[in-house]
This record gives C-alpha cells, structure tokens and sequence, in this order.
C-alpha cells in the first residue's frame, strides 16, 4: 500500500505560480511512476503531468506543457507539481497517483494510489 497526501494549493491569480507536493508514505515512492490529475465537478479526471519512477521522462498534454513542471525527489518520497503562468481554467482539485503501468500514463483507471486532492484556485 500506498499513502498518498497533497499539499500546496490554494487561490492565486491569473499568471502567478503554486508547486504542489505528494508526499509518499508506505512503500519507497522510486517503485512507481507518478501522474498528477485534476478534476473539476461534473467533468472526468484529467491528465496533467506524468513522471517516470527514476524522473529521466516527463510528459505533459498541450494544454499545460511550457507551463506546468513534474519532478520527484525518490530520497524525500515525494513528487512536485510546479505550475506557473496560471489560468482560471486550471482551477480544479488536483490529485498526485502512483502507478506499475509502462503505458498509459495519461489514463486514471492505470493508476493504483490516489491522494485524497488539494483545490487549486486560480482568479482572473
């Protein structure tokens, strides 16, 4: 098992910046690779970033690549979610997962842990 647990969100406005955290707990986080997610109500979970379980390959959709930065420190059990240049539409509860799975990284039924999501805020 897997404990997951974001932290780092809140309000902010439009253009400026937030670096969310998923700190791991239970298994060393370095057997994983980590995806991070959001949701708004009514709508589908979405794939935000994803990260190999050694941090060499990230990937992003194009609706937050050149603005949104995965990493992860496998000493501290934790993956980072550096987002800048923020727009209202990013505003969502955002979720950091861990997953086995090779492919289909940008899928959620994929991944195995989930936290339990930090809101992200953004105003215009």
């Amino acid at each position: 098992q897997v404990q997951l647990v974001e932290s780092g969100g809140g309000l902010v406005q439009a253009g400026g910046s937030l670096r969310l955290s998923c700190a791991a707990s239970g298994r060393t986080l370095s057997n994983y690779a980590m995806g991070w997610f959001r949701q708004i109500p009514g709508k589908e979970r979405e794939f935000v970033a994803a990260i190999t379980r050694s941090g060499s390959s990230t990937y992003y959709p194009d609706s937050v690549s050149g603005r949104f930065g995965i990493s992860r420190d496998n000493a501290k059990n934790t993956v980072y979610l550096q987002m800048n240049s923020l727009k209202p539409e990013d505003t969502a509860v955002y979720y950091c997962a861990a997953t086995t799975a090779i492919f289909g990284r940008e899928i959620p039924r994929n991944y195995d842990y989930w936290g339990q999501g930090t809101q992200v805020t953004v105003s215009s």
